[in-house]
């Protein structure tokens, strides 16, 4: 298996690794509260999200390019 493979893989799992804590993150009690107040999810949130939804859809491209 080439490294970029191995890379794209990491960064793959990484990613949803990250958007799942991000997820666990916005059902917590301070960020519900946070969300209700504001009307809109935390910053760390909406953080997670973004970098997990990049990091595996950078990895995902590195793992299934050909």
């Amino acid at each position: 298996m080439p490294s970029n493979k191995i890379i794209g893989l990491v960064l793959l799992l990484a990613g949803i690794a990250i958007a799942f804590w991000g997820y666990q993150m916005s059902g917590s009690v301070g960020s519900q509260l946070g969300s209700a107040l504001s009307g809109s999810p935390t910053d760390a949130v909406m953080y997670r999200y973004a970098g997990g939804g990049v990091l595996a859809a950078v990895g995902a491209l590195l793992v299934f390019r050909k």
